[in-house]
């Protein structure tokens, strides 16, 4: 069983920066597929982002597209994403998954993620 850790969630002001971390701990596959979820209260979950094993292909959500940046480092079983000039509507609580996937080959679907983190508040003010 992959573990997996979010942290980094904080209440930020608009426009300001936050930096979640995911680490990862147990199981370890050949490739897989990295990404970020994220839930607003009373919505369903949405992807955010995610980045291939071979860290060559990024794929974002329109929404977060030109703000949010997806990039691991493999040696230290973490991913992260850095969130700029952040939004109240980026409001949300944060989850990160992985999934056993084609090197070169990244997922927006959650049926692909078979591992997830708990997740972590992130809060926007206006």
């Amino acid at each position: 069983q992959v573990q997996l850790v979010e942290s980094g969630g904080r209440l930020v002001q608009a426009g300001g920066s936050l930096r979640l971390s995911c680490a990862a701990s147990g199981r370890t596959f050949s490739s897989y597929v990295m990404g970020w979820f994220r839930q607003a209260p009373g919505k369903e979950r949405e992807f955010v982002t995610a980045i291939s094993w071979s860290g060559g292909i990024r794929y974002y959500a329109d929404s977060v597209k030109g703000r949010f940046t997806i990039s691991r480092d493999v040696a230290k079983n973490t991913f992260y994403l850095q969130m700029n000039s952040l939004k109240p509507e980026d409001t949300a609580v944060y989850y990160c998954a992985v999934g056993p996937i084609a090197t070169m080959s990244v997922s927006s679907r959650e049926g692909m993620y078979d591992y997830w983190g708990q997740g972590t508040q992130v809060t926007v003010s206006s």
